[in-house]
């Protein structure tokens, strides 16, 4: 009688099917549409300080509150769309998160005045060598909650208006949108990860 084996993965999604999920088909891999990374950046803000799991079981309801993240619409919130979302039970009742969103989104509609994309902006702050760990225990990732690059990143958003966009954060940011491979060496999905940045067609530091 054969034994499945499941396949090897970053030890921090095991313990749930929706964690599974995400690391299988969305975690560290390059995302390059503007709405996509706004939903990104704005979700990374509102887990400050919870679980990425209790953001992502409300993710569906985050994207209905929020009209899918579209830049120009959220940018257009009003204090009766704040007091709505306060009393949205499917979202994150948290006002300064909340403000945070709407906020930049304004931000990074001004920014698009002047830029091609969000993504050639963020994609800029790819590190040189985009290797991630050698491992990925306990140890590894008490050191691995911010870099250079999202220390460069965070400054830069905060001097352009952005708010809950601290290095920590943006270091989760720059894992999830793929801008570093940080999938465990031996992770059955690293690969293909790294296969998916190979695909990128702009330069990462356009």
């Amino acid at each position: 009688m054969e034994i499945f084996v499941p396949p090897h993965r970053c030890f921090w999604c095991d313990d749930s099917q929706v964690y599974r999920d995400y690391h299988d088909t969305e975690w560290g891999f390059p995302v390059l549409d503007d709405t996509h990374l706004f939903e990104k950046i704005c979700l990374e803000g509102f887990q400050s300080g919870l679980s990425w799991l209790t953001i992502l079981k409300k993710r569906d309801n985050f994207r209905l509150a929020f009209n899918g993240f579209d830049i120009a619409s959220v940018a257009r919130f009003t204090q009766k769309d704040i007091e709505r979302l306060m009393a949205d039970a499917g979202i994150v009742r948290h006002r300064g998160k909340i403000e945070a969103a709407i906020n930049n989104a304004r931000c990074a509609e001004k920014f698009l005045e002047s830029e091609s994309s969000l993504a050639a902006y963020f994609w800029r702050f790819e590190p040189e060598q985009n290797i991630g760990p050698k491992a990925c225990d306990v140890a590894s990732l008490n050191v691995l909650t911010q870099s250079k690059e999202s220390v460069a990143l965070s400054k830069d958003l905060k001097a352009r208006g952005w708010k809950f966009v601290g290095p920590t954060t943006m270091y989760a940011f720059m894992q999830a949108i793929g801008l570093m491979n940080d999938h465990e060496v031996g992770c059955h999905v690293r690969e293909a990860a790294t296969e998916a940045r190979r695909q990128v067609k702009f330069p990462a530091n356009s």
